[in-house]
């Protein structure tokens, strides 16, 4: 009889124990997936894409270098995000890589060629306080307020957001450039800043 009660509170121990480790791994599993599926909902703003810089980083690393970075937000899908980036720019090797829905996807690689006594690094940029997500999110919101309070236009929405590079690897002459669009469509109003932030100018 005491072996049987025995055998039984071992069983009980070890029904307890597999119930916690898939208990466990539910909330592991359910926090990484939602906050990948965030990262298409992350609103367009300095905390909205300072969450996107910090997916980039976790992906590429946080001195991975990039020649192209840009947001653009599908109303179906949400937030997209295309990068080129190279972890070792000494191998005039890149990546085109898409994140959409959680999912990053590689759609092509690249091979550099930069004038002879020349570094391929001179020629990219890295995530860091000079150009950051978050400052180009902070110029989002404040494009989404000129065009609302200087063009009367309700809820303007984002349509893409990048960092625009200079061929020359002229870091001084970077560009914040965003794409602003009526919530019911019509035209698409672009904004180009420096880098302090300072407006260049609006096309339309």
């Amino acid at each position: 009889m005491k072996k049987n009660k025995l055998y039984k509170r071992k069983e009980d121990i070890r029904i307890r124990i597999v119930k916690f480790v898939v208990l466990v791994i539910s909330i592991v599993l359910f926090t990484f997936v939602s906050c990948q599926d965030g990262i298409s909902k992350q609103p367009a703003n300095a905390e909205g894409f300072g969450a996107i810089e910090n997916e980039i980083k976790n992906k590429f690393g946080a001195n991975a270098y990039y020649t192209d970075l840009t947001i653009t937000f599908s109303p179906s899908i949400g937030n997209i995000v295309g990068v080129t980036v190279t972890e070792a720019p000494a191998s005039l090797k890149m990546g085109q890589w898409n994140l959409t829905q959680s999912t990053w996807t590689q759609n092509s690689d690249i091979s550099l060629e930069v004038p002879e006594g020349t570094k391929a690094a001179d020629f990219m940029f890295q995530l860091n306080d000079q150009i950051n997500l978050k400052k180009l999110g902070t110029l989002v919101t404040k494009s989404i307020k000129q065009l609302e309070t200087e063009k009367n236009i309700k809820n303007p929405s984002l349509d893409m957001a990048f960092v625009k590079f200079p061929k020359n690897g002229d870091i001084a002459k970077t560009q914040y450039t965003i794409m602003l669009k009526p919530q019911n469509g019509g035209t698409t109003f672009t904004f180009f800043y420096k880098l302090n932030g300072k407006l260049i100018r609006i096309d339309d």
